[in-house]
Formats: C-alpha cells, structure tokens, sequence
C-alpha cells in the first residue's frame, strides 16, 4: 500500500464538528452559570419570605425540580426531532426559547412567578436540545469514521466542563459584586452566542431526515407483544405491565407530600420499568406481526434501559454537588474572598485533566498491561467511585456535627473521587447511547439517557420527603448522627449497591454498532 493510498483510508474528521463544539461550551457556560448560582440566589434573595430555618430545604427542593424538568424535556426534544423537524430545526427554535427564559431570570430577579417562569423555559429549551446535539455529533460520523466518533465525544465533553468551569468560577462573584440580574444575564448573552454559532454551520451538517411514522416503531412492537393472545399461554406480561399503570396512577396520590413534579415522575418510572419488564417477557409474540429487524431492535433497546436504570443512582449523587455539597460548603471555613459555589469549579477543571489523561495515560497503560476498560467496565467503576465520595463527604459531616471546624480544602478529596466517577460513567455513558441506539431512535434514546438523570434527581426529592415523616426522623436519632450526615451514608450504600448489580449485568451485555452506513 503506498503512502498516499494510505492517507486516502484514513479516516478523516469532518469539518463541520468546530461549529458543534464551540455552541456546546457557550451552551454549558450558559446553563452552569445559573445552576451553579441558583441554589444560593434562592436562600440569600427569592426565598426571604420564609422562615430561615426552612430557606435551605426549599432552595434545595426548587434545585433539584428544576434538574428533574431539564432531564425530562429531551424525551419531548427527541420525538419532535425524530418524528417531524428533525434534530437541526428542533435545536435552533428550542435554543431561542432557551433564551427567553435566561431573559426572565434577568428581569424577574424579585418576582418568584416570574423567575420559576424563567426556569421552566430554560428546563424546556436545555432539556429538548439536549439528546439531539448529542446525536447530532453522532450524525456527522458515518462507518467510515466512526473510529473517530469517541475522540469526539471526549472532546465534546471536554468543552462542556470548558464552559462549566468559567462559569462556576465567574458567576457566584458576578451575583455578589453586581446582583442577580448581571449574573443571571450574562448568560443568556452566552446562550445567544450559542444560537448564533449553531446557525452559522446549517449549510456544512449532515442532516438525518426525521424519520415518518412508523408501523413497526417501538412503541408498536411493545403494544403489540403486550396484546398478543396465544393458545396454552398466559399473559404474565401483560398484567405486569397493567400492575405498573395502576402503582402509576397510585403514586399520583403523593403529589401533597412529594410535589407534582417528583410524583409525576414516580409515575412514569413505574410505567416504563413495569411496561418494559411486561414486553419483555412477551416480545416474541410480536414477530410475524412485526419484521424480525423491528422485534430485535425493541429487543436491543430494553437491554439498553436495564443499563440506563443502573446508572441513576451516580446522577442523584452528582447532581447533589450543586446542593447538599453547597450547603456543606457555607458550614465550612474558607477565605472571605471565596464563595461557596466556587467550588463546584473544581468539578470541570479536573475533567479537564482525566479526560487526556485517561484517554493518553492511563488507559493505554492499562492496556499495556492487558486490562480493556470496555465502555460498561468503565461506567461501573465510576458509579463505585461516587459511593467513596460521598462516604468521605459523610465522615467530614460527621466530622463538622461533632464541632471540628473543616476548612472547604477537606472538599477537594471528595470532588476528585467524584469527577473521576462522572468522567467514567457521563463521557463514556454518551458515546454508548448513541452507538447501542437503532437507527431510527437515536433521539429518543439518547432522552432515556438524560431521563435517567431526572431519576436520579427524583431519588433526591424521595429521599428528602421520606427524612420528614416522623418514623423515619425517629430512626436516624437512634443511630446517633445527624439527618444530614445519615442521608450521605445511605446515598454512598445507594451508589454501591448499584454498581454491584451493574457489573453483573454488564457480564452478559453484547456490545452492538448501531453507526450509519458510509
């Protein structure tokens, strides 16, 4: 072969991923501009009117429905985009009422009707672009290249945390020096840029047609499974699937106790987890009715749910980091100059470094040394690795509630142990989504990947409903620690027991390339 034929096979980076990319990290400086200042904002400025003691419960509740509406919306994203507008139209017209609501958080800083206006529109516009630009990098690479494909989505992550880490550092001096509506403003002027570059690239993308409505579409398939009749046989999966609609429609009385939004959600848990175990056990009855191509494809996809579910429990601890590690942080002792909130900076700048060097040290080393991380051997690392987080973030509150005062650096150890989780499951967790989806669900599953990012939240919002009951209350005492400190405990053991039953899982998972065709 010679050298020019050579350079002809090598597979080349197509030129329109710049334009992706540069949107991504003024898209994330944006969204983690106002996230990472929300809960702070709340306590000191929206929620005055209430009683002190009940300011940091509440801002943490709004936090974390907020998050649960971000994560749910790309399931309404992804079937407008596969269904009728296709991903490049949904992202730039969900981008602009993106930037509707970044201009109510501006304006409203004093109106509580106004402002959660604001965060319901930045939830719809985050959240329904959020599976589509993903996919869409995914778009631009066909078999050809598809080697390349994971170098992107590093990269792509990478410049998440880019714009992550600005804004986390910048933002919380912005709300002090200047006030919520410079704060809050400068990034929808972000989001803006955002919209602008995405549209600068539209004549350069490789635009996927939305896919028409389909008679063999996963919705089909499963419906059909669940009816299916056959002589001699029961129907055991469709009274599981019937049992999940009736625990649905039960949970919805918990709405006065857990709010409208964490309720809700229970409710589409148990649909999907009860309806998917249901056409599971049914699926094959779908075949002669359904092609074999559309049963297997349903097939594929609930095996890559059962993944999914697996994962949430790391995103209730993460996303914690912006709210019970906040909290924390005000209780510690830091210099006058730094803010709390700083410190969720540390999260990006050290995903900054793990990515090049896993990518570039350590899992070449490794393989060297004949150990393959494969993608699951990596997420099931990272969500142990979020267990020993927060087992040491609970011994600094057990810590700081027997009177030692800590200074915010103890913070640091945890953070590390952390990010190295997020970049094992969240990076990684991207490029698996996309390849594991059929072709004509790759918005839609990679919803399901940021769904469970919702249920990890919804965990958040259970567990903090549940440590008011009086029985519960009444139990932590006799352990002898705090509420606070007990809830870390039992999310660590959470995170743990997970990743045991996601190695598990991952034992029997077969790997599949669900790429385009060059």
């Amino acid at each position: 072969m010679t050298q020019q034929t050579a350079q002809l096979d090598k597979p080349k980076m197509p030129g329109q991923i710049p334009y992706i990319i540069a949107n991504e990290g003024c898209e994330r400086f944006s969204f983690y501009g106002m996230r990472n200042i929300l809960t702070p904002f709340l306590i000191t400025s929206l929620l005055l009117s209430m009683p002190e003691s009940m300011r940091a419960g509440m801002a943490k509740e709004v936090f974390h429905t907020f998050v649960i509406g971000v994560y749910f919306f790309p399931l309404l994203g992804g079937w407008l985009a596969d269904r009728f507008f296709g991903k490049y139209n949904t992202v730039f017209w969900l981008s602009l009422v993106y930037c509707a609501g970044h201009a109510c958080l501006a304006v409203f800083e004093n109106n509580k009707e106004g402002f959660y206006t604001g965060l319901f529109l930045i939830a719809l516009g985050s959240g329904g672009i959020k599976p589509l630009v993903t996919s869409f990098v995914g778009d631009q690479f066909d078999q050809s290249n598809r080697s390349l494909a994971q170098k992107v989505f590093d990269g792509f992550y990478w410049i998440i945390n880019f714009g992550s880490f600005f804004a986390s550092l910048l933002m919380p001096i912005f709300l002090k020096q200047y006030g919520p509506s410079v704060a809050f403003g400068i990034p929808g002027i972000l989001m803006f840029i955002a919209t602008v570059i995405f549209w600068s690239g539209r004549t350069k993308y490789v635009h996927v047609p939305p896919f028409p409505n389909n008679p063999h579409s996963f919705l089909n398939v499963v419906k059909t499974a669940l009816n299916a009749h056959q002589p001699g046989q029961g129907r055991t999966g469709y009274f599981i699937a019937v049992l999940g609609g009736l625990l649905a429609l039960a949970s919805l009385t918990l709405i006065p106790s857990v709010g409208v939004v964490a309720a809700f959600c229970l409710a589409l848990v148990l649909v999907l987890g009860f309806g998917g175990m249901g056409a599971w056990l049914q699926l094959e009855r779908a075949r002669g009715v359904h092609p074999d191509e559309a049963v297997d494809g349903v097939r594929a996809v609930l095996r890559v749910l059962v993944v999914f579910a697996l994962v949430t429990p790391f995103w209730s601890l993460f996303d914690q980091k912006a709210s019970t590690w906040v909290l924390q942080a005000n209780d510690m002792t830091k210099p006058e100059w730094f803010q709390a909130a700083q410190m969720q900076a540390l999260n990006p700048m050290l995903v900054m470094l793990l990515i090049p060097f896993n990518n570039l040290v350590l899992y070449p080393m490794l393989k060297r040394m004949g150990v393959e991380l494969t993608a699951l051997r990596r997420m099931g690392l990272g969500i142990a690795f979020s267990g020993l987080a927060w087992i040491v973030v609970g011994f600094m509150q057990l810590a700081m509630d027997g009177g030692d005062a800590l200074s915010i650096t103890w913070q640091i150890l945890p953070y590390a142990l952390l990010t190295f989780g997020e970049v094992l499951v969240s990076a990684t967790g991207l490029e698996f989504a996309y390849s594991q989806a059929p072709l004509a669900m790759k918005g839609v599953i990679m919803s399901f990947w940021n769904l469970s990012v919702t249920i990890g939240n919804l965990w958040v919002l259970l567990a903090n409903s549940s440590v008011k009951s009086p029985a519960v209350t009444e139990y932590i005492k006799t352990t002898g620690i705090s509420v606070t400190a007990f809830q870390m405990f039992f999310f660590a053991g959470f995170a743990l027991v997970a990743a045991l039953l996601f190695a598990l899982y991952a034992r029997s998972y077969q790997m599949l390339n669900n790429y385009r065709k060059s």
